[in-house]
């Protein structure tokens, strides 16, 4: 989850504070070598040290820590427990209760000595797998595989442990191996069919989708296939290995990337996070990526990679980045070398892909040239001019939706988005405001928010989208380590919309989400829909940048620590902590009965309340508790909504199953009995609430430009019109919009009657 994260003047002086604190503490600074352990100590000791002078809640360094660290640290290193044999854990073990004083020694044996032993195993069992996938499977063995590693025992010995990677590779090479036969068969039924036929159901299939490109490419597919052979089980077999192969060619990939100061903030964030869940070190790349969340736009060329064996591949062109307006580089091509400017390009072949970002991005208006292999085998040399990107799936859209002849708008917000070091860059406050007046402007009557999934962000932008709404008042309240409370107001008294609004929320909004809704439910101002409550984050942090100890040292960059500093509040008392904000009208969801929330850690902060803030209830709302009346009795009668609590409790069941038969005719009879229930709840998929779901006027001009933006809306277009919560949603706006009368419960907006 983000954590809702400020930086307030209020707080800078505790900084400063722990900064001259901190300044004659160290006798000296280590200098700045890679896998250096002299700056591993200097890390330590400087993380151990804010650690205890900025968290809210300080943990003390004692054997109930050191417990907590151990357990962390080794389920993090190896979470399958396919590495690790007992005999190593037995002498990790030694270090249970000392780590706590290793940390305060600055001794790094116990690191030291898993960090070895963990290279060591990862080097052995190189040779497992490949041994394994070395010759067919005997399908026919009747065996099984136990996947609850948590409760799994460690391997006694290297035997054992070969045993059950031959296990657990059988057991993805078999569900591969099912699904190929399975698309055979599927193949087979197909190839009686004429190409017209296909081309009919390809049709019926993509609706307005197909274009005239995909069609011909579809064609000249069927014709090509419509004579292939088919492929026997052995040829099955025989892919459907290499294709694990490839899978853990790759996962090794990235391991081998990894370096010691890599798994060494492994070791550092399980220290953090038993303050709680939320305090975490950002090592200086995750700094960056964080800020780069933050804030929703980087400098660079606007182009996504990721790594394909030892090259470097182009996944994505960003809409709008300099790359995409080009027109030169394109998805699929390969990064062989990366110059600067004039500089001599440098191989990039088999570089971690971090190191090749790294080379690729840089600062506004440089140059950049790669050199690339495009998709037919040629090479080409691209020349890119770096620019500012904004990642747009980061910010806030909007949509308009009519229903019968009414208005309404939505407005998605992913996150709430700010950027620290420039306060005249786009933030979320600023962009939903400007949404709610394009709204506003095409004359919607309603006005959704949807803040599902949304993690968080900053603080100060909740207080701007709250005050949206409201003439004036407090949103939040916030409490330090001190016990001092400061109320966070709007103090604005104008609302730009003074209409129905319906908060949309599930069990993944949090933090910042959970603030906005809290405050809007407080006051009346919306009503709240979805799961029954939010993830349950009650808590700030702040980013605290670990170079401002050391500045015109030579130490190298020591990255950043998020720490959690206060706790906030509703204004009506309560605190969101591990409670959540709960919805007025609670609509099942999918993952309704699987622990996921705040509450289901183990070491999250405790629920408490302070005084309440004065405010006033808003009172220009008609029908607000009628509404919410007619939404529940909605929710009793509607199948779809029942179907999606069956299928949550379905897979609440699934979740706790964990033994998997290697035998094929027994796993292809549980994967018949699965496809059998989920048949049961394909209508779920299926489900169109019959909506029309429109683009500003804006927008429409900028797709007619950029054919990616018009891919991305069509697709979000298409998620809303298969969403039920969005079909409620609109519901409950159309009972907002019914004029009060004493005598009929609702009148009419328009000639038609709806009655109480």
């Amino acid at each position: 989850m983000n954590a809702i994260i400020q930086f307030m003047k209020r707080n800078y002086k505790v900084l400063l504070l722990i900064v001259a604190l901190a300044i004659g503490l160290w006798s000296f600074i280590p200098r700045a070598e890679k896998n250096d352990p002299e700056k591993d100590k200097f890390l330590l000791e400087l993380l151990t040290y804010v650690l205890e002078k900025g968290h809210y809640n300080p943990a003390a360094f004692d054997d109930k820590l050191s417990k907590g660290i151990y357990k962390d640290y080794i389920d993090a290193l190896d979470p399958s427990k396919r590495f690790f044999l007992q005999s190593d854990i037995d002498e990790f073990a030694k270090y249970e209760l000392q780590i706590d004083d290793q940390i305060l020694k600055k001794e790094l044996t116990f690191f030291d000595l898993t960090y070895t032993r963990l290279m060591k195993r990862i080097e052995e069992s190189k040779s497992y797998y490949k041994d394994v996938l070395d010759k067919p499977f005997d399908y026919s063995v009747d065996e099984e595989f136990n996947t609850d590693y948590e409760k799994l025992p460690y391997a006694k010995n290297i035997s054992e442990l070969k045993e059950k990677w031959r296990k657990q590779i059988k057991l993805s090479t078999l569900s591969t191996f099912v699904d190929k036969q399975k698309l055979e068969e599927d193949k087979l039924k197909d190839r009686n069919k004429t190409v017209e036929q296909k081309l009919a159901e390809y049709k019926t299939k993509m609706g307005s989708k197909l274009t005239p490109e995909l069609e011909k490419k579809f064609i000249a597919n069927a014709e090509k296939t419509k004579d292939e052979p088919a492929k026997s089980d052995k040829v099955l077999e025989e892919e459907s290995r290499e294709s694990t192969l490839k899978s853990l060619n790759d996962y090794y990939g990235v391991i081998k990337d990894l370096d010691r100061q890599d798994w060494f903030s492994v070791y550092i964030n399980a220290i953090a996070s038993r303050f709680d869940p939320h305090t975490s070190y950002f090592a200086p790349d995750e700094k960056e990526r964080f800020d780069i969340g933050m804030s929703g736009k980087l400098e660079g060329i606007g182009a996504r990679l990721q790594k394909k064996n030892d090259f470097t591949e182009i996944t994505e062109l960003i809409s709008g980045g300099p790359a995409w307006r080009g027109k030169e580089l394109e998805a699929g091509d390969l990064v062989l070398k990366v110059a600067q400017g004039d500089e001599e390009p440098i191989e990039v072949i088999g570089m971690r892909l971090d190191d090749v970002v790294k080379k690729i991005k840089g600062p506004k208006g440089t140059e950049v040239r790669l050199t690339v292999k495009k998709t037919d085998g040629t090479l080409k040399v691209i020349s890119i001019i770096r620019d500012e990107v904004e990642l747009e799936e980061t910010y806030a859209k909007s949509s308009i939706i009519e229903k019968e002849g009414t208005k309404y708008g939505i407005i998605y917000l992913p996150k709430f988005y700010i950027d620290f070091e420039d306060k005249n860059s786009r933030d979320a406050g600023k962009d939903v405001a400007l949404e709610v007046e394009r709204l506003k402007a095409a004359g919607v009557k309603g006005i959704i928010l949807d803040v599902r999934d949304n993690g968080g962000g900053s603080l100060s932008t909740v207080v701007d989208i709250a005050g949206l709404f409201i003439e004036q008042g407090p949103i939040v309240q916030v409490k330090s380590a001190a016990g001092k409370k400061e109320v966070l107001s709007d103090k604005d008294p104008k609302v730009q919309w003074d209409g129905p609004l319906v908060i949309m929320q599930n069990s993944f909004s949090a933090s910042a989400s959970e603030i906005l809704a809290a405050a809007m439910q407080d006051y009346k101002r919306a009503i709240i829909i979805g799961s029954k409550q939010s993830y349950g984050k009650g808590t700030v942090q702040n980013v605290i940048d670990l170079n401002q100890f050391v500045r015109g040292s030579n130490v190298g960059d020591l990255g950043a620590l998020k720490t959690t500093t206060q706790k906030f509040y509703r204004i009506n008392g309560g605190s969101t902590q591990l409670e959540g904000v709960s919805s007025d009208i609670v609509m099942p969801d999918r993952y309704a009965y699987l622990k996921m929330g705040e509450r289901d850690m183990e070491n999250a902060m405790p629920w408490d309340k302070i005084d309440a803030a004065e405010y006033k209830t808003w009172n220009k709302q008609n029908n607000f508790d009628k509404a919410i009346a007619n939404s529940k009795m909605r929710m009793q009668n509607n199948l779809q909504m029942q179907l999606i609590d069956d299928n949550a409790k379905w897979i609440d069941e699934r979740n706790n199953v964990n033994v998997y038969s290697l035998q094929i005719n027994k796993f292809k009879n549980e994967q018949k009995k699965l496809e059998e229930t989920n048949k049961k709840y394909k209508s779920l998929s299926d489900y169109n609430n019959s909506l029309p779901f429109a683009s500003l006027p804006y927008e429409v001009e900028l797709m007619k430009k950029d054919e990616t933006l018009k891919e991305k809306r069509e697709s979000w277009f298409e998620t809303l019109s298969k969403d039920v919560y969005v079909e409620e949603a609109i519901h409950i706006l159309d009972d907002l919009n019914q004029k009060p009368d004493t005598k009929k419960g609702f009148t009419q907006r328009s000639n038609k009657m709806i009655k109480s």
